[in-house]
């Protein structure tokens, strides 16, 4: 289990562990500082509604592990929401599909977790965090410094948790004590990915050739990068909330396409 703990109580990183990601079960770590994980909700008597907002790869996996494992670690479906809610028909019992998400207050949940896409951060993540604790599954939405703040506030006014996943994100725990310490003075990361595997806005992806090799495709502040690739550089993200002192246009970025 990885708790980060940033310096804010109620803006505290944790980690899902995914499929093809190694790592430990889904935490989360509570605004009071008490840190739960499946070994410590086990032995609770308490149960924690779960809503799962996006059914793509890591919604499927986390429905699929509450409806499995939950009962036995204090963990319930309260429901499921998808922008395509067709793609859930058949799959999932009909009473745990919402509908329409601006009734998510109905379900009573004690965390929402937004797995889907930084819009729906923006849209919905101030009237989550009125309801309950909110895990901010894409976190490039972050790099909006207004959300950013709001949502804090936000977390601060309901005494609400705001959760940020630190998923593929290896020294994540290091950068956060590098940062805490003072000694945290620069912050690079690069990623590099065969271009059929990005999803960008604009014509980023307009000059690449196949069979080119090694391309970089941008190079600058999270900050700027992450409106350009919002699914692709959500760790790029945690490590700018992880490193709060440079924050997002302190953190440099590199996004690389490689045919090779």
């Amino acid at each position: 289990m990885i708790n980060c703990g940033l310096s804010e109580s109620n803006f505290a990183p944790c980690l899902p562990t995914a499929p093809g990601v190694a790592g430990r079960s889904l935490c989360f770590t509570l605004s009071s500082g008490e840190v739960w994980d499946y070994q410590d909700m086990a032995t609770s008597t308490s149960s924690l509604r779960i809503g799962v907002v996006g059914y793509g790869h890591l919604g499927q996996y986390l429905v699929e592990r509450i409806l499995k494992d939950g009962a036995a670690f204090g963990l319930t479906l309260a429901f499921v929401w998808n922008r395509k809610p067709e793609k859930l028909k058949g799959l999932i019992d009909d009473k745990l599909i919402l509908g329409d998400l601006s009734s998510f207050a109905d379900r009573q949940c004690d965390v929402i977790v937004e797995v889907c896409h930084p819009q729906v951060v923006k849209e919905f993540g101030l009237h989550f965090l009125s309801q309950s604790h909110f895990m901010v599954g894409s976190p490039s939405a972050l790099s909006d410094p207004d959300l950013n703040q709001k949502l804090r506030r936000a977390a601060q006014l309901h005494g609400r948790t705001l959760y940020i996943p630190s998923g593929a994100l290896w020294g994540g725990q290091d950068i956060q004590r590098l940062n805490d310490s003072g000694a945290l003075k620069a912050l690079f990361i690069r990623m590099s990915k065969h271009p059929s595997c990005f999803r960008l806005t604009g014509d980023v992806l307009s000059d690449w050739t196949e069979g080119e090799g090694r391309h970089v495709l941008f190079r600058g502040s999270v900050a700027e990068l992450c409106p350009l690739a919002p699914n692709n550089v959500n760790t790029m993200a945690a490590a700018a909330v992880a490193a709060g002192t440079l924050g997002f246009t302190g953190v440099q970025g590199e996004i690389v396409s490689d045919t090779a």
